[in-house]
C-alpha cells in the first residue's frame, strides 16, 4: 500500500520470519560497516553500502511483506491513514500491524547479539 507495508501472500509466521531476516541483514551490514577502527574506511560512501543493502534486501525478501524493516516505517503511516478523513479509503489493516513491528524488533535483538558474539 501507499501507506503502509502490506503482505503479498498472508501468512503471519512467515511474514514475520522475513522481517526478522531483512532487518538483520540490514542491521549487521550497518554494524560491521564500524568495524574499521584505523581511519581508512569508506568515508561518506558507507551510506552507498547502506543504501545497496536495502535495495538488496527488497529486491530479494520485499515481495513477501513489503519491506518494512523498521517498525516506524509502517506504524506511522499506518496511524496517519487511520486518522485521516481521506474519502474512499479502506481499512488499515491493523490485524497485519504487528508484523512489521514484531520482526524488526525482534531482528535488530538478534543482530545486535549476533554482532557481539562475533566481532565484541
Amino acid at each position: 500500500g501507499i501507506f503502509s507495508t502490506g503482505p503479498e501472500i498472508r501468512n503471519g509466521v512467515q511474514n514475520v520470519i522475513t522481517e526478522i531476516i531483512a532487518t538483520v541483514v540490514l542491521v549487521l551490514a550497518i554494524l560491521t560497516q564500524g568495524l574499521n577502527n584505523e581511519g581508512n574506511g569508506l568515508g561518506v560512501l558507507g551510506a552507498l553500502i547502506t543504501a545497496l543493502v536495502v535495495v538488496g534486501i527488497g529486491l530479494s525478501l520485499g515481495g513477501p511483506t513489503g519491506y518494512a524493516i523498521n517498525p516506524v516505517r509502517d506504524l506511522g503511516p499506518r496511524i496517519v491513514h487511520a486518522l485521516l478523513p481521506l474519502p474512499n479509503k479502506g481499512g488499515s489493516d491493523w490485524g497485519y500491524a504487528w508484523v512489521p513491528i514484531v520482526g524488526p524488533l525482534v531482528g535488530g535483538a538478534l543482530a545486535g547479539g549476533l554482532y557481539n558474539l562475533a566481532f565484541a
